[in-house]
């Protein structure tokens, strides 16, 4: 027979708070029942125990993955959407930009006068009206405006750090001595390498630079975040080959312009860093019109820049994912925002996270037209391989960022060929009943669109989880413990 505890006693035979237990029953990992009034929880005891021995992790049922819970205040995800520290990623996708969006992971405050959405507040958003919800859970309600919201503890301190200041797009530079490290360090790199692997040689070498990367404060590691992104995106070499001798940091031209920031020079032919595709250039979106011309083939199509900065927002953070988790841990061991950065980068080339973009990108260059979608899906899956780019684990009924981006692709690009193949795509996918697209798929459908280099995606979604993996970094350094699971040992007994 079952005994049913009530949520005080479950959140104490845990050593955690009550509003946690609630984040435990979305993702799956506990069950609860409420009782007759409809008010009060009750929680199985022993399943309470099993969470609560040390060093044992819960397994998913049906092989899925072990689960180890850390308490975070950054980005909560249920079954239908993700928010960062309370406000809508959708929301936040459409209406602010990626460098304002990492702030808000850093620092807990959107930055004031960035954004419409930081001049609003979070409290003229409704949940499951479109806008961002209320900001409220253990951290407590917070105004989303700089210097009012909480430090990287999530704390609701209202911490104002000394030297922030608003996320402007010149704000985000690499010194010159980091980008000459960086780009020299992926030039030795042979042609065809891809991008993701060569941000896994440019953060070593960018790191290499600063001498201040040991320095783990706010402040310190903010700045060396701003510099990491810019310098990451700065030191790649141009996908678009230029008139003349290509330097040797292919796949392009190698290093345009002179702005030791890596902004490529304003004029003709320059990215259209605006909203809608014309008016007047925003800086702020300075990291996706920096990494834009180095995934283009061709030249950077007007419009897409707003395209790229929702992408980058998206991505931005998803609670613990594997990259992060690892992220974490190295952090935890007081490993400096470049070293956790290259720890994450790491976990991410793997085929079961990032890796999957790449797969999904294959998948639709695979298909010549539309007409050939039930072919490659067929093909994958008599491999018995999955469709790569398909099904979350969390979100049975559809990644809502996959749905967002999508959707703005769609309005980018509506008669993409490339896009009428990725339609095709999922339409087939549908008809046999295969779980919905994902980001990966999403990101894939991007790059194909927009003309990039091979491995773009997963470039995009690498850049953008930067600031997740250190707002994560941020997080371990104020908890100063070291995250040591321990293992269930299942070898032979000792031998004589």
């Amino acid at each position: 027979m079952t005994d049913w505890i009530g949520a005080a006693d479950a959140a104490k035979r845990l050593g955690i708070k009550q509003a946690s237990l609630y984040a435990y029953v979305s993702r799956g990992v506990l069950s609860r029942r409420r009782e007759a009034d409809g008010r009060a929880s009750m929680f199985d005891a022993d399943e309470v125990d099993e969470l609560a021995r040390k060093g044992r992790p819960r397994r998913g049922s049906g092989g899925g993955p072990t689960e180890i819970l850390i308490e975070s205040a950054l980005t909560e995800i249920t079954s239908t959407t993700q928010r960062y520290r309370g406000y809508d990623a959708t929301d936040l996708a459409l209406r602010c930009s990626f460098e304002d969006v990492a702030m808000l992971l850093w620092t807990g405050s959107l930055p004031a006068g960035g954004t419409d959405l930081a001049a609003a507040g979070p409290g003229d958003a409704g949940a499951g009206t479109g806008e961002a919800g209320t900001r409220t859970g253990e951290a407590g309600t917070r105004t989303g405006v700089a210097g009012a919201g909480p430090g990287a503890s999530g704390t609701g301190s209202g911490t104002a750090w000394p030297g922030l200041t608003a996320a402007r797009g010149s704000d985000w530079q690499a010194t010159a001595e980091a980008l000459a490290a960086g780009r020299a360090a992926q030039a030795a790199l042979p042609a065809g390498t891809l991008p993701l692997e060569r941000l896994q040689v440019i953060v070593p070498a960018l790191a290499a630079t600063d001498q201040f990367r040991l320095h783990l404060d706010v402040p310190a590691v903010v700045q060396a975040g701003k510099a990491l992104v810019a310098g990451m995106a700065g030191a790649l070499p141009d996908a678009r080959p230029e008139p003349g001798p290509a330097s040797a940091g292919q796949p392009g031209s190698g290093p345009s312009g002179t702005d030791p920031s890596g902004v490529e020079p304003s004029g003709p032919g320059s990215p259209d860093t605006g909203l809608s595709g014309a008016g007047p250039a925003r800086p702020e979106f300075a990291v996706a019109a920096r990494l834009a011309p180095k995934l283009c083939a061709g030249p950077v199509p007007p419009g897409l820049i707003r395209v790229l900065n929702a992408a980058l927002v998206l991505v931005a953070d998803h609670e613990l994912a594997a990259s992060t988790l690892a992220a974490r841990v190295a952090a935890s061991m007081r490993a400096d925002p470049y070293a956790v950065v290259a720890t994450g980068l790491g976990a991410m080339g793997g085929a079961l996270h990032g890796g999957a973009e790449l797969g999904a990108e294959l998948m639709l260059g695979s298909a010549s037209s539309p007409a050939d979608a039930p072919r490659v899906v067929g093909d994958l899956l008599r491999r018995g391989e999955k469709l790569p780019g398909f099904g979350h684990f969390v979100y049975q009924d559809g990644d809502p960022r996959a749905n967002l981006l999508l959707r703005l692709i769609a309005e980018f690009a509506p008669d993409s060929p490339q896009l009428a193949i990725a339609r095709a795509v999922t339409d087939e996918a549908r008809r046999r009943a295969l779980p919905e697209p994902n980001i990966e798929f999403a990101l894939a459908v991007l790059a194909r669109v927009a003309d990039m280099i091979r491995g773009s995606g997963e470039a995009v979604f690498a850049t953008g989880r930067t600031a997740g993996w250190l707002a994560h970094a941020l997080e371990e350094y104020e908890r100063n413990i070291p995250i040591r699971p321990r293992s269930i040992y299942t070898g032979p007994t000792a031998m004589s």
